[in-house]
């Protein structure tokens, strides 16, 4: 089923007519930005979807404000169920048919791999995409597609060289999605072992988004001796994961990506205390860290669930991500002013120096440039206590790749 949000505020609405699209700038209008997504509303990756719903509140929120360049927001956001043939299908529709200015916060390294090559020969900037995968930070190959959040190369290099601080003779297993995801976290832990990659990394398993549980994997990563596993896996088989492991009495130093450690859509259908000691990285503040008791920045964002987002799960990190990155593409878009073209659209989406998000852990800010197109470098480590998550160690950066 598709959902479209539409969010151009009453001012906008009742206007007696449209005017019509810049032929330079497809989706402005006098009145309106129509920008375009797609989102898991439904399918294997569903619990993502909370995101988008909260893209759309974050709008709403900014057009009660007055909008963008005196415009109004339209946010059209259809549902891919996660499946890149779908994503294929919207996005042609957002941009052949519904004339959306840009794509933006596209959730799934698949999905966006079957769209990335289409946006990027069209020039219709595919910015701040819900996918860490490495590759979406490469200007020369898609100078029209940019990521947002950490690179899962550079948190795979993060935990191997922790891995190797604390247990020098570490055996690794690892399980991850059969995609450009997961991949990215054996190549990060190449990137840091190098010639030793054989002598630490005892099993690497797979799984398919298709797959209906990943039980048989872990019996082979238990089987292959680990003592150490690192999981890349979408919160579903996340939370799979942990609670398989545990029932097989099996305890690994764990390691988690960290798009799979919200606490309400994994760690508690996993069971809280199966996840005892599991270690993550993080960039974002965690809402069920009492750290951030007090915190202004997520104060902030509390302020705004409660006004537009009433009822919402307040232990899900995933409105976390989804107000941290729209709040990102609002400075994009003040940075536009009134020329919300798609090369200007792309051009201030590398122009972000020292940028800090209410959202983001202190010490972090967003910086692109025309040759850095990997806005979030930086995290930390965090572990779950069985009760929150608590970070540890220093403010971390991986090589680079």
């Amino acid at each position: 089923m598709s959902r479209r949000m539409f969010l151009a505020g009453l001012a906008a609405s009742c206007l007696p007519m449209r005017a019509r699209a810049d032929e330079d700038a497809p989706g402005v209008t006098a009145m309106e930005l129509k920008i375009g997504n797609t989102a898991a509303y439904s399918g294997p990756a569903s619990a993502y979807g909370i995101i988008a719903r909260t893209e759309a509140a974050v709008f709403k929120m900014i057009n009660d404000q007055g909008g963008v360049g005196g415009r109004m927001i339209v946010y059209d956001s259809l549902d891919d169920a996660y499946s890149p043939p779908k994503t294929v299908d919207q996005v042609r529709r957002l941009v052949e048919e519904d004339k959306v200015a840009f794509i933006f916060a596209t959730i799934g390294t698949p999905t966006n791999t079957a769209i990335a090559r289409y946006t990027n020969g069209k020039g219709v900037p595919l910015i701040f995409l819900g996918s860490g995968a490495n590759k979406w930070g490469d200007p020369k190959a898609a100078p029209w597609v940019m990521g947002w959040q950490p690179s899962y190369r550079t948190e795979a290099q993060i935990y191997t060289r922790y891995i190797l601080s604390e247990k020098p003779d570490a055996k690794i297993a690892i399980l991850y999605q059969n995609d450009d995801f997961g991949k990215d976290y054996p190549a990060g832990v190449r990137d840091v072992l190098g010639k030793d990659y054989d002598a630490h990394v005892v099993k690497v398993v797979s799984y398919e988004t298709t797959d209906a549980t990943i039980d048989s994997q872990a019996v082979a990563l238990q089987a292959s001796g680990a003592d150490v596993l690192i999981t890349a896996a979408t919160p579903k088989f996340a939370a799979q994961t942990i609670r398989k492991i545990a029932g097989l009495g099996w305890k690994p130093l764990h390691f988690m990506t960290n798009v799979s450690i919200s606490v309400g859509s994994v760690i508690t259908p996993a069971g809280p205390e199966n996840a005892t000691g599991l270690i993550s990285a993080s960039y974002l503040k965690d809402p069920t860290d009492p750290t951030w008791k007090d915190d202004a920045g997520m104060n902030q964002w509390r302020a705004f669930m409660a006004k537009y987002m009433p009822g919402a799960d307040l232990t899900d990190a995933g409105p976390v991500f989804g107000y941290g990155v729209t709040t990102c593409l609002w400075q994009v878009l003040k940075q536009c002013g009134t020329d919300l073209s798609r090369a200007n659209i792309m051009k201030q989406a590398a122009s972000l120096h020292d940028v800090e998000i209410p959202v983001l852990l202190p010490g972090i800010k967003i910086n692109t440039s025309a040759t850095n197109f990997h806005p979030i470098r930086q995290m930390q480590l965090t572990r779950w206590t069985g009760q929150h998550f608590a970070l540890f160690g220093k403010i971390l950066e991986g090589e680079g790749a």
